[in-house]
C-alpha cells in the first residue's frame, strides 16, 4: 500500500466488532486505537495499560479481519530491551505495524497538554532496537514523536528523520497545530508520513483528501468508532429510559452473527455433524425494523 499511489485511511477500532465493521465498510486497513483500548477497559488514555493488555487486544483484532492491523504500542513499555520484546509480541499476534513514541512513561494522549518527551538519542535508540527485533521486514515500525508540543516542529521533524535513518518505515509527527505545519511535515521528512486525524484534537485537518494532496501515505482516524459508540449508546439508553421500550434493530440476531463469520462456522458444523443445526436467517425475527405492529 505504501508503494502504491495515494493515501491509505485506517479508521480506529478497539475490538473485534469495530475491526469487522471497518473491513466490511471497504477500508484497506484497521487501526487499533490505544485510547479506545484503554477506555474499553474503563481507563483514560494515561498510559495505564500494560504491554500484554495492548498486544492481546491487537491480536484479537488481527485475527478478526484479513486486513493489515496497525496498532498503538505506546513507548515500547520500557527501555530498548522492553521495546524489542514489544515488537516480537505484536508481530507474533499477526499485527502488521506498530508505532512507538518518544513520550516519557507513563504517556498520555498526544492531543492533551502536559506531555514530556525523552532525549532524541534515547528515542532513536529505541527505534533502532525495534527495527532489529522484528522477524520480518514486512512488519512495519512507525516512529512517532510528540516533540512538537514541547520542543517545536523543527525538533519533531529532526526526530522523525533520525528515526527513519535507523530503519523506521513511517514517520508520525503527532499533533501539528496549523494547516501550514501539517503541510510542512511531508515536505521535510524524507520518508512516508502518517497523519493522525482526531476529532476535537489539536490538528486542524479533517479531510482525508486534503491529507492525500499533502502527500501523506497513511491517515489514522482513531476516535471514529469510539465517539460513534458513545454517542449512539447514550442515545439508545436515554430512549429506553424515557420510553421503557426496547427499540427495533436493523437486523435479526442470525443476520448479525453472519457478519462475524457464522456461515463459515456453520459450514464446519455441518461437515463434522457438530451439534445444533445452522442458523436460518429466513425465519421471521421479532423486534427488527419494519416489523408490523
Amino acid at each position: 500500500m505504501l508503494d502504491s499511489p495515494g493515501l491509505t485511511v485506517a479508521p480506529g477500532a478497539y475490538d473485534g466488532i469495530g475491526a469487522r465493521l471497518i473491513a466490511q465498510a471497504g477500508f484497506r486497513a484497521v487501526y487499533m486505537t490505544g485510547a479506545g483500548t484503554a477506555m474499553a477497559r474503563g481507563f483514560p488514555d494515561f498510559g495505564l495499560l500494560t504491554q500484554t493488555e495492548m498486544a492481546d487486544n491487537a491480536g484479537v483484532m488481527a485475527r478478526s479481519v484479513d486486513l493489515p492491523v496497525i496498532a498503538d504500542a505506546d513507548t515500547g513499555y520500557g527501555n530498548e530491551l522492553n521495546t524489542a520484546r514489544t515488537v516480537r509480541e505484536y508481530e507474533a499476534r499477526g499485527v502488521a505495524a506498530i508505532h512507538i513514541e518518544d513520550q516519557v512513561a507513563p504517556k498520555r494522549c498526544g492531543h492533551l497538554q502536559g506531555k514530556e518527551v525523552v532525549a532524541r538519542a534515547e528515542f532513536v535508540s529505541k527505534i533502532r532496537a525495534a527495527v532489529e527485533a522484528r522477524r520480518s521486514a514486512e512488519f512495519l515500525i512507525i516512529a512517532r514523536t510528540d516533540a512538537r508540543a514541547m520542543l517545536g516542529l523543527d525538533e519533531a521533524i529532526a526526530r522523525a528523520n533520525a528515526a527513519l535513518d535507523v530503519g523506521a518505515d513511517i514517520a508520525f509527527v503527532e499533533a501539528p497545530q496549523t494547516v501550514e505545519e501539517v503541510e510542512r511535515i511531508p515536505r521535510e521528512v524524507h520518508g512516508a508520513c502518517l497523519l493522525n486525524i482526531v476529532g476535537g484534537g489539536r490538528t486542524p485537518v479533517f479531510d482525508t483528501a486534503v491529507a492525500e494532496s499533502m502527500s501523506y501515505k497513511l491517515a489514522i482516524v482513531p476516535g471514529l468508532l469510539v465517539s460513534a459508540a458513545i454517542e449512539a449508546g447514550d442515545a439508545a439508553l436515554a430512549a429506553l429510559r424515557a420510553t421503557r421500550r426496547v427499540p427495533a434493530v436493523a437486523a435479526s440476531v442470525g443476520a448479525t452473527f453472519q457478519r462475524f463469520g457464522a456461515d463459515d462456522w456453520d459450514a464446519m458444523r455441518r461437515r463434522f455433524d457438530a451439534g445444533a443445526s445452522a442458523i436460518d436467517t429466513t425465519v421471521p425475527a421479532l423486534g427488527t425494523q419494519g416489523e408490523g405492529r
